[in-house]
């Protein structure tokens, strides 16, 4: 991760010209993945110019990459003091602390580099692994196949195939998608459907292409915003029962600017933090809670009840209760009101009996 994370971070911003000064030179070699050669320029450039603030986020950079994590901390700093206000130096930081095992001083870094750039995208990632250390979501989703062995899995939301090609050979698989670009090797027994998920539900009987069969286990992971995912878990939850399990992705922001019903940044998650709120205050019947899991938590519905019309009863006047929320209700307790559960897969399984 910390490659990619150096990559992007340093991208260059100058163009070179005729006769290079000793930064610029120092920017053409470090490209040219001479780091040797760059931190010499670099070195000369702070000789010159102790203030350069773009040679100590280089100097930082290369120190990073060949493990000189103190030193590297220390051009950042020095960087930070000098600019306040650029971003790539306070998550330059970031990365030195977290090297260095200060989690708490690399959140905060990373923090006030997302507060000045919401943009940064590696900075996005970084913050969830450091929130969310432990297996990744889709190593959760392969521990809940293997613990659970579903005899047959629905999942909304295919894309790639990344998530589905996780069901058993022996498990029934569906997969729904309006446009899924399938990369990954599938099972025999999975099927994709190019539709979306309430073309599928109307137009389809589940227990029938499942051979009779309710749905044991389900992941919802399609459109960000929670009145499709709430659609998709009514849906899902009619062909359940009491003992399969809905799966659920992005229920746990990373912040504010991430979780906004309109896209505007790469690292996205959407409004399903709503769901998980009316889920447990109009569902008190079920079992809801949200696993600590890189990158946005994961969702894990149990207690299904298939018979409850209540949701679908109310749909409209739940769904303008719950988009009349604004993000800052998370303020009163983000982890409580989410049911955030620890990422340890033994834990997980006492919610499973």
């Amino acid at each position: 991760m910390l490659g990619r994370v150096l990559k992007d971070l340093f991208a260059s911003k100058v163009r070179l010209r005729p006769g290079p000064t000793a930064f610029e030179a120092g920017v053409e070699a470090y490209e040219a993945g001479k780091l040797a050669a760059a931190a010499e320029h670099f070195a000369g450039t702070l000789r010159a110019e102790p203030e350069h603030v773009r040679a100590h986020t280089y100097a930082g950079g290369i120190d990073l990459r060949t493990r000189r994590f103190r030193e590297a901390l220390e051009h950042f700093e020095r960087a930070r003091m000098l600019d306040p206000q650029n971003a790539e130096c306070h998550f330059g930081a970031a990365v030195a602390h977290r090297e260095l095992g200060a989690n708490e001083a690399a959140r905060e870094c990373c923090e006030t580099a997302l507060a000045l750039d919401p943009g940064l995208q590696p900075a996005h990632g970084f913050l969830a692994s450091l929130n969310f250390p432990g297996p990744l979501y889709l190593e959760i989703i392969a521990m809940f196949h293997s613990h659970l062995r579903p005899r047959t899995y629905l999942e909304i939301g295919v894309e790639t195939g990344q998530s589905i090609a996780l069901a058993r050979r022996e498990t029934r698989a569906i997969g729904i998608d309006p446009e899924p670009k399938i990369t990954e090797r599938l099972a025999p027994s999975t099927s994709i459907h190019a539709t979306t998920s309430d073309e599928y539900f109307a137009a389809h009987d589940v227990r029938a292409e499942f051979g009779g069969l309710p749905i044991d286990l389900a992941f919802i992971d399609g459109m960000h915003r929670f009145e499709f995912a709430l659609r998709d878990f009514m849906n899902i939850e009619k062909h359940s029962t009491p003992r399969s399990t809905i799966l659920i992705h992005d229920c746990y922001p990373l912040s504010r600017h991430t979780a906004e019903r309109e896209r505007r940044t790469t690292f996205w998650s959407g409004d399903i933090w709503r769901l998980v709120l009316l889920l447990r205050k109009y569902r008190p019947d079920l079992s809801v809670k949200v696993i600590g899991t890189a990158p946005t938590g994961l969702g894990v519905v149990r207690s299904l009840d298939p018979g409850s019309s209540f949701l679908r009863e109310n749909y409209d006047a739940i769904v303008g209760e719950y988009l009349a929320l604004d993000y800052s209700v998370l303020d009163a307790g983000k982890a409580g009101l989410l049911a955030l559960y620890p990422n340890d897969w033994e834990k997980v399984k006492a919610i499973l009996q």
